[in-house]
C-alpha cells in the first residue's frame, strides 16, 4: 500500500516538472512588441514566478519526504531479511539436531507408560514424515516471524504435552471398572447383562522442564497427571474425574550415567502392551503386568560394549508398597512396608544388541521389600523379573515380561493380593504368610505401515491356589473372594494419520477365577480417539 502511494507521488512530481519545462520562454523580441502592456505583463510574470517558486519548494519538500520514506522502507526490508535469515539458520540447526538424534541410543529403555509410549517405535519412514511436519511448522513460523512459548517463572524452557483421549466402550458381563476394566466379577444385583458408556478421564497432561547444567549433568524435570482419581458426589459425577498425580521425576543426565529421583514407574518392569483403551493403568494390569508409580531414587549407567552392543545397569531404593488402601483421605498413615523402617530395594540389568538397525533387548531384575504387620510379625516380599524386546524383521516385533514373587500385591502381582493370615489381625497369635504368585504377558506387534499397526497380547497372573487353601484356614478373613487366576487377551489396531491424531479399536476378553468356584468372564469393545499435543 505504501509502495502504491510512493509511485503516485513520483508520477505527480515528474508530470509537474515536465509541465514546467514545456512552458515557452519569454524572449526580448516579444517584450519589445508588447511595450504597451508592459505593466500588465510584468505583474503577470511576477505572479507566475511566485507560483513556480512555490511549486518548486513543494516539490523539493515532497522529494525529501519520499527519499526519507524510501530509506525507511529499505531499512525495514533489510531488517526483515536479517530476521528471516536468522530463522532459517535456526531451522537448519534444528533439522541437523533432528537428524543427529533420529537414531536412539542402543541402550535406551522406556522408563514409564505415557501417551507416546503406547505408540509404535519410530521407523525411518516415520522419522521422515515427522521431519516433514517439523519443516512445515518451521516454515509457518518463518512466515509469521513469531513463536509461542510456555511461560515459566524461571528463565529455563518448559514443554507442555499430553493427550485428550475419548474412550467409548461396550461391556458384556460384569467388570470391576467400566471404562478400563481389569477383572471380571460376579453379576451384581440390579445389574444388566451389558453396559455402554464413554469417558475422557484417561486424558493426560504433562509438563517437562529443562534446567541448567550442574556438575556436567543436564537437568530436567517431568510431571504427569490424569483425571482418573475418583468422582465427586454429585449428579453425573462419573464424567468429572478428579485430577490424579501419576509420575513426577527430576533427572540429572551425564554422558553415560543418570540420577533420577521422584515418583516413577517400576524400572524392573519397564515394558507394557500397546493399548489406548488402558492409559489410566498399564494394559494387562493384574494379568501378569507388574506396575506401580512409586517414590524412588535410582542410578543408571550405560556400558558400551561395542558399536552395536551395550549394557544398562540400574539400581535404586523405593518406597515399600504393600497394596493397602489408605485409612484416611486427609491423613497419611504408614503402609505395612513403611512400618518396617527401611525402603524396598530393586536392581535391573539389560543387554541391548543392534540387529539390522533394530534393537533387541533382554533384561532381568530383582525386587525386595520388608513388611512389618505388628506384634513382631514380618513378611519378606520379593520378585524376580525378565523382559524381552525382539524385532522380527521390519514389520513384526515381539515383547514380553514375566515375574515370580511373593507378597507382591503392592507392585501389581498376585492380582493385588499380598498377605494371608489365620485370624484377626489384632490378635498377637494370628500368623501371617506371604502369597506366592507368578505371571507374565506377551505381545506380537505388526506394523502394516508407518501409520497403522496391529497388536495382539495375552497376560495371566496366577496366585498359588495351594497357598490360598493351606494358609489362613479361612482366606475370606482377608479377601472376601480369593482370586486364584486372572487372564486377559486383547487385539487392537492403532491408526495415526498424523502425529497428533490417533484412533484405535480394541477387543478385550477378561476371565477371572475365584478359588474353588466358577470363573467369571467379560467381553469389552473399546473405541478410542486421541489428540496428542
Amino acid at each position: 500500500m505504501r509502495g502504491m502511494i510512493l509511485g503516485k507521488r513520483i508520477l505527480w512530481v515528474c508530470g509537474s516538472t515536465a509541465a514546467l519545462l514545456l512552458v515557452p520562454p519569454i524572449t526580448p523580441a516579444q517584450n519589445a512588441a508588447t511595450e504597451s502592456s508592459s505593466a500588465a505583463t510584468a505583474a503577470t510574470e511576477k505572479v507566475e514566478l511566485a507560483t513556480v517558486s512555490t511549486l518548486l519548494q513543494q516539490l523539493q519538500s515532497q522529494v525529501q519526504q519520499l527519499s526519507s520514506q524510501v530509506q525507511s522502507l529499505k531499512a525495514q526490508q533489510e531488517t526483515a531479511q536479517a530476521e528471516s535469515a536468522a530463522l532459517r539458520r535456526e531451522l537448519d540447526a534444528t533439522k541437523s539436531q533432528l537428524v543427529a538424534f533420529s537414531a536412539p541410543p542402543a541402550a535406551a529403555q522406556p522408563a514409564q507408560v505415557t501417551p507416546s509410549a503406547t505408540l509404535p517405535t519410530a521407523t525411518t519412514e516415520e522419522r521422515i514424515v515427522k521431519l516433514e511436519e517439523n519443516q512445515q511448522l518451521a516454515d509457518a513460523k518463518i512466515a509469521e516471524q513469531s513463536q509461542t512459548k510456555v511461560e515459566s517463572a524461571s528463565k529455563y524452557r518448559l514443554r507442555l504435552s499430553g493427550i485428550v483421549l475419548f474412550n467409548s466402550y461396550i461391556n458384556r458381563g460384569s467388570v470391576d471398572n467400566q471404562d478400563f476394566p481389569e477383572i471380571a466379577t460376579a453379576p451384581r444385583p440390579l445389574a444388566s447383562d451389558g453396559t455402554f458408556g464413554a469417558s475422557l478421564r484417561q486424558s493426560q497432561i504433562g509438563i517437562e522442564g529443562f534446567g541448567p547444567a550442574i556438575a556436567g549433568a543436564r537437568t530436567s524435570a517431568d510431571v504427569q497427571f490424569d483425571f482418573a482419581g475418583g468422582f465427586p458426589e454429585q449428579p453425573n459425577g462419573v464424567s468429572f474425574g478428579f485430577v490424579r498425580l501419576r509420575t513426577a521425576v527430576v533427572r540429572f543426565d551425564w554422558e553415560n550415567t543418570s540420577l533420577i529421583g521422584g515418583q516413577d514407574s517400576l524400572f524392573i518392569a519397564p515394558l507394557a502392551p500397546t493399548s489406548l483403551a488402558a492409559l489410566a493403568v498399564p494394559p494387562l494390569s493384574y494379568s501378569g503386568n507388574l506396575w506401580a508409580w512409586t517414590p524412588q531414587i535410582r542410578v543408571e549407567h550405560h556400558f558400551h560394549l561395542s558399536e552395536k552392543s551395550s549394557l544398562l545397569a540400574q539400581g535404586g531404593i523405593l518406597d515399600s508398597w504393600s497394596g493397602d488402601i489408605p485409612f484416611s483421605q486427609s491423613y497419611r498413615y504408614p503402609t505395612w512396608g513403611e512400618q518396617s523402617g527401611q525402603p524396598a530395594y530393586a536392581v535391573r540389568i539389560a543387554w541391548t544388541q543392534s540387529i539390522a538397525g533394530q534393537n533387541m533387548t533382554l533384561g532381568a531384575g530383582g525386587y525386595y521389600g520388608h513388611q512389618h504387620w505388628g506384634y513382631g510379625r514380618s513378611i519378606d516380599g520379593w520378585a524376580g523379573t525378565m523382559d524381552l524386546t525382539l524385532p522380527l524383521g521390519e514389520s513384526f516385533e515381539f515383547t514380553g515380561q514375566f515375574y515370580r514373587g511373593r507378597a507382591t500385591g503392592g507392585i501389581g502381582g498376585g492380582i493385588g493380593q499380598s498377605v494371608l493370615w489365620t485370624g484377626s489381625l489384632v490378635d498377637p497369635n494370628t500368623q501371617l504368610f506371604g502369597l506366592n504368585s507368578l505371571g507374565g504377558w506377551a505381545q506380537l506387534k505388526y506394523k502394516a505401515t508407518s501409520k497403522l499397526q496391529f497388536n495382539a497380547a495375552f497376560g495371566q497372573d496366577n496366585p498359588f491356589a495351594s497357598d490360598l487353601r493351606e494358609y489362613g484356614g479361612d482366606p475370606a478373613a482377608r479377601y472376601s473372594s480369593p482370586l486364584s487366576k486372572n487372564q486377559t487377551a486383547l487385539v487392537n489396531f492403532l491408526y495415526q494419520p498424523r502425529s497428533d491424531i490417533v484412533l484405535s479399536l480394541e477387543y478385550r476378553r477378561l476371565k477371572t477365577f475365584t478359588l474353588d468356584s466358577n470363573a467369571n468372564a467379560a467381553n469389552v469393545v473399546n473405541f478410542s480417539l486421541g489428540y496428542i499435543f
